[in-house]
């Protein structure tokens, strides 16, 4: 069993390592994160990446927890085996693995080679696996889905669902896909 503060989840103001495509902005991720988790009193949304200005660094949150926790209070870094395999490239990665635990989730069908190739051995003994159940689905796919205006029932809790309908997100990624390939002759690949 983890201890209560793992719960907590923390979304970013501005990833630095999601330069290549636009984000939501941030107050929006807290939305649908509150929204997300509305039904489980286990889970809060802090805002402290939100409310820093600049870029968001995991080691720069990881340290002002560690400093309002103390130091002998484990802390665990909980996100996607596929974002754990990108660790290396972080700001600071060996003192954010000073300052806490990894724990990398694996969707179903998960290569665990790929973790194992991209991380170096010390990394690798700070990562617990998680294996995960359930469907196999990423934050792109949500996002592809709502700009093509296909279905996001039973992919994200109803109340996310609603929320990114109300407010039509992601459907300029659909207008501008469609205008990219406007040109392109019919069954062209891209």
């Amino acid at each position: 069993m983890l201890p209560a503060r793992a719960r907590d989840l923390y979304p970013q103001r501005s990833p630095p390592h999601k330069k290549e495509y636009r984000v939501s902005p941030a107050q929006t991720r807290c939305d649908m994160l509150v929204l997300a988790t509305a039904s489980n009193p286990a889970f809060e949304v802090s805002h402290i990446e939100v409310d820093r200005p600049g870029p968001s660094y995991a080691v720069d949150t990881v340290g002002e927890i560690k400093r309002q926790v103390g130091d002998d209070t484990p802390l665990y870094f909980i996100t996607g085996a596929d974002a754990i395999v990108e660790l290396t490239t972080w700001h600071e990665p060996a003192r954010l693995a000073e300052m806490c635990e990894f724990i990398a989730v694996m969707r179903p069908g998960y290569d665990l080679q790929r973790l194992e190739r991209a991380l170096r051995p010390d990394f690798m003994a700070r990562t617990r696996l998680l294996q995960i159940p359930g469907v196999d689905i990423s934050s792109t796919e949500i996002r592809r889905r709502a700009g093509s205006g296909e279905s996001l029932r039973y992919l994200t809790p109803e109340a996310v669902v609603r929320y990114i309908e109300s407010r039509r997100l992601y459907r300029e990624m659909s207008v501008r896909s469609s205008v990219a390939t406007a040109g392109d002759p019919p069954g062209a690949d891209r």
